[in-house]
């Protein structure tokens, strides 16, 4: 195959050898790592000393990057610390195909302006975990845009439709007889070249990638090029615990929301997952995970106080140290002592009561109307300063300063005096 479109080697620079690496190497090759291959080949690249060009390729097919992205680059991040380079592909072409992996139906083709603008954003980020001195960034479209359909078929007469079709979501769509549309089966072709193009050493992605990278790997020994070795990576689990983090699916963290939204988020977390985040995603060392692992497991360390930790350890990577521990003061403030802000409206009642707990919702503005208002708690949604209310014909005496609270957003803080509300 003509390797036309690709640069001519360069003069390498000088990388830290793993050996003399200030980073521990198995910290780089074991932490968060699903898979290397072959890592023989890896290990002995990282100890020649050369700089390497690590391949990271993303499609903008959306905008934003969230904590199962940050998997990844945190791990390229300890790559250029070495002194390797990260050479990031901006998929211009690939994400108007957009990436089969682990879908069960043909995605739609975006516009290129929906891409560019995607990609402007997507960097902008991409900058906040990945060292921009140490990146080369490449758009497909330097190689692609020069492609005509001669290129186009010699690409495509290297592997065949049997091939494609080992691809667990492609297998499977097509047991199932669910369309499958043959720019799809053009993808992992287009990525596999991207490799040739910048003549990659090697590729990183996560373990839905690995078909797409073998490929990158076989294209570059038929364009008699030293084939890239593949670098995968553990997926992260989103909030649901369950299937992976995706923003379709609604159970991400994004990495720049908010302090206190990305604070809560974690808190959400299901214990099960726990230490695996803290794993793909902090720099705790290992040995203090598995001590952590076995308090949790004695339970000798309450669960809630770990994800406090690692909270804390998230948000200050996004953040800062000081955004971290206002976080957590506001969660603990909110949540774990069930106390509301001071910015809850006053209430003002002209006595402590007695009150019928029906009439205060109503007069205080939570509930429409009484009937409202008693299905509210009797569904358990009404709270007293942290005391939970269940029967709608409960009188509650109050007290200056305390919390009427309707759900979690809603609530009023009682005044008494002042020519409030009467009793009736």
């Amino acid at each position: 195959m003509s390797d036309q479109h690709a640069p001519a080697p360069e003069a390498r620079e000088r990388a830290i050898p793993l050996s003399r690496s200030p980073l521990d190497p198995e910290f780089l090759l074991r932490r968060g790592v699903a898979e290397i291959i072959p890592e023989a080949e890896l290990r002995a690249a990282l100890e020649s000393g050369l700089a390497l060009r690590l391949k990271e390729g993303f499609d903008p097919s959306a905008p934003d990057i969230h904590l199962g992205h940050a998997v990844g680059l945190r791990k390229l991040r300890q790559f250029q610390r070495l002194g390797h380079k990260v050479v990031l592909i901006v998929g211009d072409w690939t994400a108007q195909i957009g990436d089969p992996s682990s879908r069960t139906a043909t995605r739609r083709m975006l516009a290129r302006d929906e891409v560019l603008a995607n990609a402007e954003t997507y960097m902008q980020q991409f900058f906040q975990l990945v060292d921009r001195e140490r990146t080369e960034v490449a758009w497909q479209s330097g190689w692609f845009g020069k492609f005509g359909l001669a290129d186009v078929i010699q690409l495509t007469s290297r592997f065949t439709v049997a091939q494609m079709l080992q691809r667990e979501d492609f297998a499977r769509r097509f047991a199932e007889q669910r369309p499958i549309a043959v720019t799809e089966l053009l993808y992992p072709l287009l990525q596999a070249y991207d490799s040739v193009a910048i003549r990659a050493d090697v590729e990183f992605g996560g373990m839905d990638q690995k078909f797409n990278i073998l490929v990158g790997r076989e294209l570059q020994q038929m364009a008699d090029q030293r084939p890239q070795q593949v670098f995968l990576t553990r997926l992260l689990v989103g909030l649901d615990g369950v299937q992976k983090m995706s923003k379709s699916l609604g159970n991400y963290i994004g990495i720049t929301e908010p302090a206190e939204t990305m604070y809560g988020k974690v808190m959400r977390l299901s214990d099960a997952a726990l230490m695996d985040y803290f794993e793909l995603l902090t720099d705790v060392p290992d040995a203090e995970l598995r001590a952590l692992q076995r308090e949790l497991e004695a339970g000798t360390l309450n669960a809630m106080d770990a994800k406090m930790r690692l909270a804390r350890e998230i948000v200050a990577q996004f953040h800062s140290h000081q955004a971290a521990l206002a976080a957590e003061e506001t969660f603990v403030r909110e949540h774990r002592q069930r106390l509301v802000p001071t910015e809850a409206p006053p209430f003002h009642l002209a006595s402590p009561g007695p009150w019928e707990i029906v009439d205060l919702l109503v007069q205080a503005g939570l509930a429409p109307s009484r009937s409202e208002g008693k299905r509210l708690v009797t569904e358990g949604g009404v709270e007293l300063d942290g005391h939970k209310i269940t029967n709608p014909r409960e009188r509650v005496t109050v007290q200056e300063g305390q919390i009427l609270r309707r759900g979690r957003v809603h609530k009023v803080r009682i005044q008494l005096g002042g020519g409030g509300v009467q009793q009736g």
